[in-house]
C-alpha cells in the first residue's frame, strides 16, 4: 500500500513510550522556516488514530525550544492527570520550537522567515500527519512569556484556526522583547516602527474574537504590563478572563497554571 505524500519535504519522527501515552519528537523541513523545525508532541494512550481529538499548541519563551514545556513544565503530565480525573477530554499537545531565530523569534514573520505560519499552518498539518488525528479537530493555543505574546496574538488573528487562546506571564507589547533578547529590535526587520502588539491585534479582530484568558504572577516583572492590557481590553468592551496568582516569571508558576488553560479549553 502506497504511503500518502508528506506535507513536508523531510520528516524525522521518534517515539518515547510513557506509562499512559507517548512523547513524539519530530523534525521537519518547513518552507516557512526555510529550514528545519522541531516539535514535541504528547499523545495520550487513549487516543486512537482517526479520532478528532482537540489539539493544544503550547508556545515556549525566549532562550528555550520545543522540549521546554515537556521537560521543564511537565505539561504532558499535568494534562494526563486532568484526563485521568475526568476533568477534561483527551487532548493532544503540540509543543513546537519558535523557529530558533536569535534569542527568540517572537512568532511573527521577519528576516525572510515566517515564524507565524510555522505555528499556524505547519503545526496542525504536522500533528495530523504524525498522529492521524482528524483534520476537523478543534485547535487551541497557549504560551508563556514570549510564547504568551505569540499565543494571544495568533489566537486573536486567526479565529478560523483556533477556538480559544490563553497566555501566561505574557509579553504584551513588541517593545518589551528588548528586556529579553540580545538582538536589537531593529534586527527583527521592523526598523523604528511599532511592532505587532497584543492589544492592537485583539482590537483589529474584536468582532470575531474567540474566547480567551490570561494570567500573571503578582511577583512577575511583567505584572504591570498585563494589568495594563487587561484595563485596555475592558475599556474596549471585550469579554475575557484575567487572573493574578502568587508567583514570578518561573517554571513552577507555568507548570501549575497551564492546567487552567487546559480546563478553559475543555470548557469551549
Amino acid at each position: 500500500m502506497t504511503e500518502p505524500p508528506s506535507n513536508f519535504r523531510t520528516i524525522e519522527v521518534a517515539d518515547l513510550p510513557l506509562e499512559k501515552g507517548r512523547l513524539v519528537f519530530t523534525t521537519v523541513k518547513s518552507q516557512h522556516l526555510k529550514g528545519r523545525g522541531d516539535t514535541t508532541l504528547y499523545v495520550p494512550a487513549c487516543v486512537e488514530p482517526g479520532q478528532s481529538v482537540p489539539v493544544v499548541i503550547l508556545l515556549h519563551g525566549v532562550y528555550c525550544s520545543h522540549w521546554g514545556w515537556a521537560l521543564k513544565g511537565r505539561a504532558h503530565e499535568g494534562l494526563q492527570r486532568l484526563i485521568d480525573a475526568g476533568e477534561i477530554p483527551p487532548m493532544i499537545l503540540a509543543m513546537p520550537s519558535d523557529g530558533l531565530w536569535g534569542d527568540g523569534s517572537g512568532y511573527f514573520a521577519h528576516n525572510g522567515r515566517d515564524f507565524e505560519k510555522w505555528i499556524v499552518e505547519d503545526i496542525p498539518l504536522l500533528v495530523q500527519e504524525v498522529t492521524a488525528n482528524g483534520a476537523d479537530a478543534p485547535h487551541f493555543i497557549a504560551g508563556l512569556s514570549m510564547g504568551g505574546y505569540g499565543a494571544m496574538r495568533l489566537g486573536a488573528a486567526h479565529p478560523d484556526r483556533f477556538k480559544a487562546f490563553s497566555g501566561h506571564s505574557s509579553v504584551t507589547v513588541y517593545d518589551d522583547l528588548r528586556q529579553f533578547v540580545e538582538e536589537p529590535l531593529e534586527s527583527y526587520g521592523l526598523g523604528q516602527v511599532e511592532g505587532p502588539n497584543t492589544i492592537n491585534t485583539i482590537i483589529e479582530n474584536k468582532e470575531r474574537i474567540v474566547p480567551f484568558r490570561f494570567d500573571c504572577g503578582v511577583d512577575d516583572f511583567l505584572i504591570d504590563a498585563n494589568r495594563k492590557l487587561a484595563g485596555q481590553l475592558r475599556q474596549a468592551g471585550l469579554d475575557f478572563i484575567y487572573e493574578e496568582f502568587p508567583g514570578g516569571h518561573e517554571w513552577p508558576y507555568w507548570e501549575e497554571h497551564v492546567l487552567r488553560s487546559f480546563r478553559f479549553f475543555a470548557d469551549q
